[in-house]
């Protein structure tokens, strides 16, 4: 949810169109930015319902300007997704839902879950992976506390190590020593820091997988003029 990851979804979405459509095509979107401070001090205080209600706000702003549909341009505030999808009344884009088609599709079944904590662990973002008929693996808790640390304390502030990204890629290799065919990058800064083609097992970045998910939903309901 920080603007750096932000900021990839914002040019992969118009890119995306514009490649489509070609000409000086782009995409509409209609842009919340939050400011992310607040919702940390949230997710710190773990009031998901706090949370809950300020992206609720947030979708019924963007629906009363216009939007069509919206999507959480983040993986671990999709904890809130129950209570925008009953609040705000256009579709929401799932981010686990983009991923699971997206694994089935190059026919991976057995992730691998990098993310926040709460991503990991909370259960939330893996049932529903599983329910699509994706097994799930997560690190142990201590490793998972490892990898949340350097999210919060470096990629979402912008710092990108070589130190951390050696890390990252050797905890992806003891998950695919575990059985993982492919690993999800299920918190939207991991893929700066550790793009696909770096992974050491084939990898869904969640910022295109999203992506591609609103692409094609802006393009089947013709949101964007030919």
């Amino acid at each position: 949810m920080s603007w750096h990851s932000s900021i990839e979804y914002y040019t992969k979405i118009n890119a995306a169109i514009a490649e489509r459509l070609g000409g000086h095509h782009s995409a509409q979107i209609l842009l919340d930015s939050c400011d992310f401070s607040g919702i940390r001090d949230l997710q710190i205080a773990e009031d998901w319902d706090g949370a809950s209600a300020a992206l609720a706000a947030t979708g019924q702003r963007l629906a009363a300007g216009g939007a069509e549909a919206v999507a959480i341009a983040t993986n671990l505030m999709h904890k809130t997704a129950p209570t925008v999808e009953a609040t705000v009344d256009v579709p929401l884009i799932h981010i686990v839902d983009s991923i699971a088609a997206m694994a089935k599709g190059r026919g991976y079944s057995t992730l691998a879950v990098l993310g926040t904590k709460w991503t990991m662990l909370d259960g939330f973002y893996t049932e529903r992976l599983e329910a699509q008929g994706i097994t799930t693996l997560i690190p142990d808790e201590a490793t998972c506390l490892e990898v949340d640390q350097i999210i919060w304390d470096e990629l979402t502030q912008g710092t990108f190590t070589d130190a951390s990204r050696a890390r990252y890629i050797e905890i992806m290799e003891s998950l695919a020593d575990r059985g993982a065919d492919a690993v999800a990058l299920s918190c939207t800064e991991i893929g700066l820091l550790v793009p696909p083609e770096v992974a050491p097992l084939p990898a869904i970045d969640s910022v295109d997988a999203h992506v591609t998910a609103i692409v094609e939903w802006m393009m089947a309901d013709e949101l964007v003029a030919a």
